[in-house]
């Protein structure tokens, strides 16, 4: 006899986050669920993500890390609302933790909440947080064959940001062979190359965050 705790986990899960989808949808917020390994400069991306968009967008972040709150200080110091979520050694947020967060927000005086999701490649993939996208973000360092080795986070992004290609000639990084990898298990996302700390490539990533934000409004 097998007992399989994870689905009435999921299950569970799937309930919140189609209350806070439509939730979000009522208030026309569009919601980023950003999944990558530690280091791989998330908060870089959210922070040029924000300096590109906050003329046009009403933004606030969601941090998601097993402990401290070091990155959602970082955001704050911006000028944007950023609320901590502490998962205390859990390796990925779930939807009850993003509705207390959420509960804290103003959304009617937001077009987009990006929520930063623990530093993890598995994780993270299975957990519905009601967000409208899941957006992959993998550095150069770390190299051309994750999506060989981690399929299920190319699988599930609706598209995926390249950041540190400035790096790229000292790492010996593959872009071809990335890409294939990456067209093979997803097809449809499109792959953003970026350098986040310097701006590089920053404006067609945003762009295409931009149009679906104003498809929801």
């Amino acid at each position: 006899m097998q007992i399989d705790l994870k689905q009435p986990i999921l299950q569970k899960n799937d309930a919140i986050a189609s209350e806070l989808r439509q939730r979000f949808a009522d208030n026309h917020v569009f919601v980023l669920d950003l999944l990558a390994s530690p280091g791989s400069g998330k908060t870089s991306t959210i922070l040029a993500t924000i300096d590109a968009l906050r003329d046009e967008f009403n933004i606030a972040v969601i941090e998601g890390d097993i402990a401290s709150n070091v990155d959602a200080e970082k955001i704050k110091a911006q000028g944007i609302a950023a609320v901590q979520i502490n998962t205390g050694g859990a390796c990925h947020l779930e939807s009850a933790m993003i509705k207390r967060a959420v509960d804290v927000l103003d959304l009617e005086r937001l077009d987009l909440i990006i929520v930063e999701n623990v530093g993890n490649l598995v994780c993270p993939t299975d957990f519905d947080l009601g967000e409208n996208a899941k957006v992959m973000i993998l550095s150069v360092p770390e190299g051309d064959d994750k999506p060989l080795k981690y399929p299920g986070v190319f699988q599930v992004a609706e598209a995926v940001v390249l950041n540190k290609v400035d790096t790229m000639p000292v790492f010996n990084f593959d872009r071809a062979a990335f890409d294939e990898a990456v067209a093979q298990l997803n097809p449809q996302a499109p792959i953003f190359p970026i350098a986040a700390t310097k701006g590089d490539g920053v404006e067609a990533w945003t762009e295409w965050l931009a149009d679906r934000i104003r498809a929801i409004q």
